[in-house]
């Protein structure tokens, strides 16, 4: 209560009346991971990286759990100062040196099993240990905590029954040929989008050399990124990367028609400005080296 009161049934002023001073950090061991209010908190450090990237979700999502209006209310009026940062959640990890990761493979490990989701749709598990990795996943998981069903989560039980009505279409999808083309026609009248799927590189721990300030491209390896998605919209210049707000567009049945009439120069063009886009946001963030470029998965027309 003492590091936590507001989401205890407390508050600062209750605690002086009580004789107590707050306590602004604690040190715990896993017993803190689940089941307790530390929405208080704004930032969270590992000192240790757990080998289930559950736990590593459990120990973050003690300050990001569900936030209160009322509580959050009553503890900025208290405290006006807290005002910019509430609702913002900092978490820090300390991984193994180097040459001790080699050893272990600590890393590889727990990025492995985060990110052991069906690439084939592009509906990633997410990282989350570094600080260009994504922070979406432990709101997803949060979500599943408290028994609600995600975007993602609707997208993977789709996903998974296509493969139960039709046992061989994950062997026809791995028989596609890459940058594979289709259209059809948009559900919105009037509408002209381009849908494109990349492989995001990514650096693979695996393939790491001695020297560890070398960053070669030939570390770096779809296997060890993701999968992205990106929707363009042509009338209005925007891109949508949120498979969520994705799907419903380019959701195909076998019997929807092909459906092309955007202009091969006109198409060329959007891909050359995704890919810039890509350039620009994913691969600047990452601090891809020369040479590492997104590969073209699969891309489709919608007019």
């Amino acid at each position: 209560t003492q590091f936590s009161p507001y989401y205890n049934g407390s508050s600062s002023n209750a605690l002086k009346e009580q004789g107590l001073t707050e306590t602004r950090m604690i040190i715990s061991t896993d017993v803190l991971s689940e089941g307790l209010n530390l929405q208080d908190a704004t930032c969270i450090i590992n000192y240790d990286i757990h080998w289930n990237p559950v736990r590593l979700m459990q120990r973050i999502g003690r300050v990001d759990r569900r936030l209160n209006q009322e509580v959050e209310d009553q503890m900025i009026a208290d405290h006006p100062e807290l005002k910019e940062i509430r609702g913002k959640c900092q978490y820090w990890n300390f991984l193994p040196p180097d040459e001790l990761d080699r050893l272990l493979n600590l890393y590889g490990k727990v990025s492995h099993k985060t990110l052991r989701i069906s690439k084939t749709f592009g509906i990633e598990g997410r990282k989350l240990l570094k600080p260009e990795d994504d922070y979406d996943a432990l709101k997803d998981f949060n979500h599943a905590y408290e028994g609600k069903e995600t975007p993602i989560e609707r997208m993977h039980l789709e996903y998974q029954k296509l493969l139960a009505e039709h046992p061989d279409l994950e062997a026809q999808l791995k028989g596609m040929p890459g940058k594979v083309f289709s259209g059809k026609r948009h559900p919105k009248e009037g509408t002209k989008a381009v849908f494109f799927c990349y492989a995001l590189p990514a650096r693979s721990t695996e393939k790491a050399e001695e020297d560890a300030d070398a960053i070669e491209a030939s570390q770096w390896t779809e296997e060890a990124g993701y999968t992205a998605w990106n929707l363009y919209d042509i009338a209005s210049d925007k891109i949508l990367t949120e498979p969520s707000e994705i799907v419903d567009v380019i959701r195909s049945e076998p019997s929807t028609p092909r459906h092309c009439e955007i202009g091969q120069r006109t198409l060329s063009e959007i891909r050359e400005h995704i890919e810039k886009h890509i350039k620009n946001t994913y691969l600047k963030k990452v601090q891809a080296p020369i040479g590492v470029k997104a590969k073209l998965k699969a891309w489709m027309e919608l007019s």
